[in-house]
């Protein structure tokens, strides 16, 4: 008796084959309608940063009638410039600062068993747990005892603070599914606890390093309530709080704010084009074992 052949699912009568163009609108129409919701009102934005105040009051939607390039003069000349020096300084450090300190507080806890490993995991945590708004005043008054306040300096601590929690999860978590063989072959070659960290295991965390990285950086560039709260001088502002330099009392010139919004979103739209492979890779660090 003959065996009947297999029956292909694309050939099954009661599961009816899909043609290659719904499923490409299926997967693809969901993304570009997410990219239309993201990206019209930044192109809004860019689109009225070259008008006049006139024009942008006339009609609102309407293209420039000539491409101006006066509001980012008068941006520059207000004094972005130094608002963006100050911000790269905070964001630069701050994450430098956070992925030095988390590294060297993640690998013990991901590599070394000692009786108040769970406990100190569990206690960094739970810094994720506080709310940032809670501690403004502690903070402010901390920063004046200390003789920092209105510095750069007063901003740095907090957002290295703020990170750590998420910074030492996900890199203890990437430490810990790294093989362990790695670390035996190096010690039986004579390399010490901070060799194999160094040499062995910073190398190979490099995705995690990335993800924290890119949400240090993030947060850092953004932040507005430390910034308001910690600063006062406009020599010393970042670009978030000095952006509402650019509104006037009486008066506010909207594309000349839309000019330095444009010029304050550049550096993360570079860093996302430059970084993407890593934002990808980076946003299942830990997630996957081996």
């Amino acid at each position: 008796m003959a065996t009947p052949l297999p029956t292909s699912p694309s050939l099954d009568p009661g599961n009816p084959p899909q043609s290659p163009s719904f499923r490409s609108a299926w997967l693809y129409g969901p993304a570009l309608l997410w990219l239309l919701a993201a990206g019209l009102p930044f192109v809004f934005v860019v689109l009225s940063s070259f008008k006049s105040v006139k024009e942008y009051i006339a009609d609102l939607w309407a293209m420039p009638a000539s491409f101006q390039f006066s509001n980012y003069l008068e941006a520059v000349d207000g004094g972005i410039g130094r608002f963006f020096t100050n911000s790269l300084i905070v964001t630069v450090s701050s994450v430098v600062l956070t992925l030095v300190l988390a590294s060297l507080a993640s690998f013990p806890l991901a590599k070394m068993k000692f009786r108040l490993n769970r406990p100190l995991f569990l206690l960094f945590i739970a810094g994720a747990m506080i709310p940032v708004h809670v501690t403004l005043i502690p903070i402010y008054t901390l920063t004046n005892r200390l003789g920092i306040y209105d510095t750069l300096l007063a901003l740095i601590g907090p957002y290295i603070a703020f990170h750590l929690p998420l910074a030492v999860l996900i890199i203890t978590e990437f430490m810990s599914h790294l093989p362990a063989e790695l670390e035996e072959a190096a010690r039986i070659d004579g390399a010490g606890p901070f060799e194999v960290f160094r040499r062995i295991i910073l190398p190979l965390s490099t995705p995690a390093l990335s993800t924290v990285a890119i949400y240090t950086f993030i947060y850092a560039w953004n932040e507005f309530i430390f910034a308001l709260v910690l600063l006062s001088s406009r020599s010393n502002m970042t670009l978030p709080l000095g952006l509402m330099q650019f509104s006037g009392e009486y008066s506010v010139n909207v594309p000349g704010i839309m000019a330095a919004v444009t010029l304050a979103s550049l550096p993360i739209i570079l860093f996302y084009l430059v970084m993407q492979e890593r934002v990808v890779a980076g946003m299942v660090a830990g997630a996957v074992k081996g």
